[in-house]
């Protein structure tokens, strides 16, 4: 039994709807619209919400969605070819008003048409399930497609591959061939073991013969050792020179101890090498610029294919787009698309497409990239945006400071890309506490003071005060105590932002997993990043997925704290290769807030959706 049925308008518009309890269809049906038609994720067809699944079918040339939703518990097979008759029937009978959008406001009573095909595809499936199970037939079985002569050995095709593979191999050289004693001879075969006691003769054990007196054999001689080489010194061990060892000239050079401004000035060239930039990150973050190059031969093909394979006025069908789909999922997988996300994103599309009328001057094949590109776009504009500068700004104005906990796998830059993140907030005259919750790591305490200490030497105090501080206990604490005890510290000194940072932990470690949850569910902070690499593919989705998991399995909440937003660094590496942003933001629906481009405290970034998807397409 169905619990709720709807149809209406991808503007909105409810046509006609049936629902068993109140406000069923307001929570559930607006849940599907805003994680999964505004989203770009209409793929397989179905939805949970709560306790409830949603099947639903698209019809694009009348922009229609037909909802039916039933309890998760149960088995409806039915509900699939319901949804298809009610499509049909709805599409024969009001054709013509459903063209002049005037079936919207007459409004229509469906309510026998729902009961009547209800009730049809109810007998179709008893029927079905009530049909004995028909075994598969010889010809259906791939056996059969062997046939006699694929069976059949023919003397002259093995003889031939023999040649080939012997043409393969290759030739052994006349040459003497050195063995590792350094002599001259030439290196044997070694005799094919034919017996058990032949397979004895190469070793100096004593086995017993039946032919032999004493029963003993005679063990063979060991080959003689090569002569030591005329060029071995007899003098002791050598001392190792290393290549930049250092010696005592160069001692007051690494003495960093001394107050000179001489080795700091030195090192921050390494971090901010144009001080110029120093005092102009004030202000939102410099978007990833597009490439003019890809806009340029992106034009040029579009001109080149304007008048190829035109079909206008043609009905797109899921065969038609199969193709020119299967040809751009592979693109997307070569760009570093998950192959799982690729897959579900071009069902998307194809689901979208489906039933849509072209135009005149529209192929099949510019149609469906046409549709990928906006797909795209979409996802990588999320529902949610984050505005860290004027949230930290509101939580000023509360009185308290905001507070953003990093997390992630190991030795994907989460220190570095604080350090920069801390960076544009001074810039934006932000106070800034780091608490250093990597407890685990040896030397995180340290990498941490040492950006502190850069950082500090960039903004100078002001009215007495540092910019950056950090907040440390030490190492083989618990995470989750030092993060409360920063986050109470801040408030009595008035920072306005604390950054946590934490141990790196693969996915898969439940210990250091049920660590992060217990520091999110104690301290709440108001944002949680996760930090990821751009050069990784099918192994994002498995770290969000799992990240996302434990997060809700270890916590004891009912509405449990997950991950908000992601952080993308190395993206100065992957070239055009940058599909991981695209496998990130479909499979949390957060937004990418940061995006790291390089070593240095102004490599930081904010995500251009335009730029990516150029890239992408290329």
């Amino acid at each position: 039994m169905l619990d709720l049925f709807v149809i209406f308008g991808k503007g909105g518009l409810v046509l006609w709807c049936f629902q068993t309890s109140k406000d069923m269809i307001l929570t559930s049906v607006n849940a599907l619209i805003r994680t999964v038609i505004l989203q770009e994720r209409t793929g397989d067809g179905t939805f949970e919400h709560d306790s409830l699944m949603l099947q639903y079918k698209l019809d694009n040339e009348f922009e229609l969605v037909f909802v039916a939703g039933y309890q998760k518990v149960l088995q409806l097979s039915y509900v699939d070819k319901f949804l298809d008759d009610m499509k049909r029937e709805i599409r024969d009978r009001y054709k013509n008003q459903l063209l002049d959008k005037r079936l919207f406001f007459q409004g229509v009573d469906l309510g026998d048409l729902y009961q009547e095909i209800l009730k049809d595809a109810e007998i179709w499936s008893f029927e079905v399930a009530s049909q004995p199970r028909i075994m598969r037939k010889y010809e259906d079985s791939k056996k059969s497609k062997k046939t006699v002569a694929s069976m059949i050995e023919r003397p002259d095709l093995i003889d031939n591959k023999k040649k080939k593979s012997e043409k393969e191999k290759p030739a052994k050289s006349s040459e003497l061939d050195y063995n590792e004693n350094g002599d001259g001879e030439e290196e044997t075969e070694e005799p094919v073991v034919e017996s058990e006691e032949n397979a004895f003769q190469g070793l100096n054990l004593p086995i017993k013969s039946a032919g032999m007196k004493g029963g003993m054999r005679k063990p063979t001689k060991a080959p003689p050792k090569s002569p030591k080489s005329p060029n071995q010194n007899a003098k002791g061990k050598q001392q190792r020179q290393w290549e930049l060892a250092g010696s005592a000239k160069d001692a007051a050079t690494l003495d960093f101890s001394k107050a000179s401004d001489g080795p700091q000035v030195q090192v921050l060239r390494e971090y901010v090498p144009d001080r110029s930039m120093v005092g102009k990150m004030a202000g939102g973050i410099r978007a990833l610029e597009v490439n003019e190059d890809l806009k340029k031969s992106e034009s040029s093909g579009r001109v080149m294919n304007l008048f190829k394979g035109l079909v206008g006025g043609k009905t797109l069908t899921l065969d038609d787009m199969a193709p020119s789909l299967e040809k751009l999922k592979d693109h997307l997988i070569g760009k570093n698309v998950a192959s799982d996300v690729a897959g579900k994103i071009c069902d998307s599309v194809g689901a979208k497409l489906n039933g849509k009328v072209l135009g005149t001057f529209q192929t099949v094949s510019s149609t469906v990239k046409a549709a990928l590109e906006e797909s795209l776009l979409t996802l990588l504009r999320p529902r949610r945006q984050v505005d860290v500068l004027r949230e930290a700004l509101e939580a000023k104005r509360q009185g308290r400071p905001f507070i953003v906990t990093f997390c992630g796998v190991n030795g994907v830059g989460k220190s570095t890309n604080l350090a920069k993140i801390c960076f544009w907030l001074i810039e934006n005259d932000m106070r800034v506490l780091i608490a250093a919750c990597d407890t685990f790591r040896a030397g995180a305490v340290e990498q941490l003071r040492t950006h502190v200490r850069h950082l500090n030497a960039l903004h100078p105090p002001k009215n007495g005060k540092a910019f950056v501080e950090l907040y440390e206990k030490g190492y083989g604490k618990d995470a989750a105590g030092v993060a409360a005890e920063a986050i109470s510290f801040a408030k009595d000194s008035r920072q306005d932002i604390v950054l946590v940072d934490t141990a790196g932990r693969m996915q898969d470690n439940a210990p250091l997993m049920r660590s992060l949850a217990k520091l999110i569910r104690v301290n709440n902070p108001d944002l949680v990043l996760f930090v990821g690499e751009a050069l990784v593919g099918n192994e994002a989705v498995d770290q969000l997925v799992k990240f996302n998991t434990n997060l809700a399995d270890f916590s004891d909440e009912s509405n449990p704290h997950l991950i908000d937003g992601i952080v993308l660094t190395k993206f100065d590496t992957i070239d055009d290769k940058v599909g991981a942003a695209v496998s990130m933001a479909y499979i949390t629906g957060q937004p990418i807030v940061f995006v790291g481009t390089g070593q240095t405290y102004t490599d930081l970034r904010s995500l251009d959706s335009e730029a990516v998807v150029s890239a992408l397409m290329n």
